[in-house]
């Protein structure tokens, strides 16, 4: 598989005259993270000292683990990391941790059931956290496939959830998802 992101040239955060549009990759062995007493994630970039880093997946459907950006508190992107495999164990663990709280999302183990009441469709599901409820207007605008067999839920209110592998779920909960598919 090719590389989504291509760089050319080297990157100098320090030059005032830099392409705004330019990816800075990291080194592995240029950043550390950890987290504060506070418990805020930190680290340091290229030598620079940062109090509180934001992280974000840049293919979030794609690469749980590669092409992270990392941002300033001002949501500033100073560059990407290109696997968190490649980083020391302790920042390895605290990236994944604060991934992990970003894009947090339940997954559901059963379906109770699917059913349309005037212009929603309410859907009754069990997850690995217990059950819940999504509420959604129509089921394409709230409903993501980002491979064969995942599917990704929105509610009207942001909520989210996530059947991994829909084959994988007991017959009756493949039967209701299926009649609405």
């Amino acid at each position: 598989m090719s590389d989504p992101i291509s760089v050319s040239g080297q990157s100098n955060a320090k030059d005032k005259d830099k392409d705004p549009y330019e990816i800075n990759i990291f080194e592995p062995g240029a950043i550390s993270f950890s987290r504060s007493q506070g418990g805020v994630f930190q680290g340091v970039v290229e030598g620079k000292v940062y109090e509180e880093l934001i992280l974000f997946r840049i293919f979030p459907f794609q690469y749980n683990t590669q092409y992270i950006s990392v941002r300033n508190s001002k949501s500033e992107e100073i560059g990407v990391i290109r696997d968190i495999d490649q980083l020391d164990e302790e920042s390895r663990g605290e990236v994944d941790k604060e991934l992990q709280l970003r894009y947090f999302l339940p997954v559901v183990t059963r379906i109770d059931s699917i059913k349309q009441k005037a212009d929603m469709w309410i859907w009754e599901l069990q997850t690995n956290l217990g059950q819940t409820r999504i509420v959604m207007r129509n089921l394409h605008e709230h409903m993501q496939y980002p491979s064969l067999h995942r599917i990704i839920l929105t509610d009207v209110n942001g909520k989210r959830c996530e059947i991994r592998d829909y084959s994988t779920l007991d017959a009756q909960s493949r039967n209701k998802l299926k009649d609405v598919l």
